[in-house]
């Protein structure tokens, strides 16, 4: 029996609300994908992607979760060993990938809530013998955003270790300069802060780290760089696309530049800004550490042991709902997005029914 669904505005960090227009170019008519109108499409819009990333390297798109972009990674730019920075649940998970991947790992860990320093990283690179470095950009688990430009510049003084980002839920809600951060791959699901449904990510790769990659055994198929190379060449994917997806991705990247990036990334300060100081306000403390604090989703502290399951179910009678704490933070934590097409009047909208739920005393 399939459940009834409701329509209700997502605040939480993935799939998040996504605008009619978008839903709308999903439904275009179907072109082959070996078609002359695939092609332009998909030029089209690695050109736009190139653009929101500053870089002038290669852009490519994978009809898969980012999660697949965690093995791409192992398998094409690790040969032995990887420092893998650990945070949160998902730095976690993408550093138990590359051990699948048959890669020999090395952990720099923090607790939840903490950040992997610049100045740690520098320390373990020296110990040598390390072929990557994994690091996620924004934890999405703790709301922690890592100092990426510190990490930058620590990388440019280890060229032959790859610096692989996910940026999953930071891409398109803060700048990333991957040409000049020096950055050999980094990748994003659209689900998230680009505001489509999931089903899509998107990738970029140094010129350096596809030279490496060519150097690198066993790489499979599905995610080899030689392959996304190969038919790249030709404005195609080397597999069947999300052809939907990547109508949506055009569009929305032509809405990002109507807005304007720096436009765009001033309004995620904003509304991250908004969401914290309304937590604190209302008496929850902010779980990620002081200065290393997400712009595009906040994990606050349940410090008025308020029943957050409660608070969602109240919340749906709104059409709303927020996210509780990701694994054992659940209910010790909750987790509010404002990233993608969210605005701040949502968010206001958003935090004055909670602050009518919480003081009527229902979510105790």
């Amino acid at each position: 029996m399939v459940v009834e669904m409701k329509y209700k505005k997502l605040f939480i960090p993935g799939p998040v609300e996504v605008k009619e227009p978008i839903l709308q170019e999903m439904s275009h008519w179907m072109i082959g994908h070996r078609s002359p109108e695939f092609s332009s499409l998909y030029e089209d819009t690695i050109q736009k992607l190139k653009k929101l990333l500053f870089t002038e390297q290669n852009v490519f798109l994978s009809t898969s979760s980012s999660t697949g972009l965690w093995e791409l990674g192992a398998r094409n730019l690790v040969d032995k060993k990887v420092l893998c920075c650990v945070m949160g649940a998902f730095s976690e998970k993408w550093a138990k990938t590359c051990e699948l991947s048959g890669k020999e790992v090395e952990r720099i860990e923090e607790p939840m809530g903490k950040a992997i320093k610049a100045d740690d990283i520098r320390a373990k690179l020296e110990e040598g013998n390390f072929d990557a470095m994994t690091i996620v950009h924004n934890e999405t688990s703790t709301g922690v955003m890592t100092d990426l430009e510190k990490v930058a510049r620590v990388m440019k003084d280890f060229p032959d270790v790859m610096f692989m980002v996910d940026a999953v839920s930071s891409m398109s809600a803060v700048p990333i300069e991957f040409d000049k951060l020096g950055i050999d791959l980094a990748f994003a699901g659209v689900q998230k802060a680009f505001a489509l449904p999931p089903g899509l990510a998107v990738f970029a790769v140094s010129d350096k780290a596809m030279e490496k990659a060519k150097n690198i055994d066993n790489k499979g198929y599905y995610f080899n760089l030689e392959v996304f190379e190969k038919y790249h060449k030709k404005n195609q994917t080397p597999t069947t696309p999300s052809i939907p997806h990547i109508f949506a991705l055009n569009k929305q990247l032509d809405r990002f530049f109507e807005e304007g990036l720096e436009n765009r990334f001033k309004r995620h300060a904003e509304m991250a800004d908004y969401v914290r100081s309304w937590c604190t306000g209302k008496g929850f403390s902010l779980f990620a550490e002081e200065g290393y604090r997400s712009q595009s989703v906040t994990a606050a502290n349940n410090d008025l042991g308020i029943s957050i399951a409660k608070l969602n179910n109240e919340l749906a009678k709104h059409e709303m709902v927020i996210s509780n704490g990701y694994g054992d933070l659940k209910e010790k934590t909750f987790r509010i997005a404002h990233m993608g097409d969210i605005q701040l009047s949502d968010l206001k909208e958003l935090t004055q029914k909670m602050g009518e739920i919480i003081d009527s005393g229902v979510v105790k």
